[in-house]
């Protein structure tokens, strides 16, 4: 019902598109968000208000309590930093984790190799209950002095009022 409307909609503005231009003064942006209310609401799409928004600096010291949890040699406090359902694809791991011991499992090898990250590149993006961290870090391995570049993307959601 909901994609019919959709299409229905759709149509109604592609038909216009071949209609004569007509002029019109500009609206506001204010102006459409109060006529989108009503179709908001009849197509079941409430704006959801966010819980707790957060900043990119806000994100990037997400990044940092993981990396300081990395330093504790701990990996219960590593997997603490997850949410309760992760998708956790390692750096150099070909099996994705999925839960928290499975999570506590790779970083009880990880840690071993005293691992340190450091955000080369990156960047942040803010949504609705939602922030991601993506680009290039350097992991530097205190047990063998290695230094290992590799992609990373880090998707942070609330769980109990906590980021993670």
């Amino acid at each position: 019902m909901k994609f019919g409307t959709i299409i229905a909609i759709g149509g109604i503005q592609l038909a216009s598109a071949f209609a004569p231009a007509v002029i019109q003064s500009p609206r506001s942006p204010t102006s459409l968000n109060i006529s989108l209310r009503p179709l908001r609401s009849i197509m079941g799409i409430a704006k959801k208000e966010t819980k707790s928004s957060i900043t990119e600096k806000e994100v990037r010291a997400l990044f940092e309590l993981w990396n300081s949890a990395l330093a504790t040699g701990d990996s219960r406090i590593v997997a603490d930093r997850y949410i309760k359902n992760p998708m956790l694809l390692p750096t150099v791991s070909d099996q994705p984790r999925t839960d928290y011991d499975s999570v506590k499992d790779y970083f009880d090898s990880f840690l071993l190799k005293k691992p340190q990250g450091t955000i080369l590149d990156g960047s942040i993006h803010i949504g609705d209950g939602w922030a991601s961290d993506t680009g290039i870090y350097e992991f530097a391995l205190g047990a063998t002095g290695d230094k290992v570049k590799a992609r990373y993307t880090y998707n942070y959601v609330q769980e109990n009022g906590q980021w993670k």
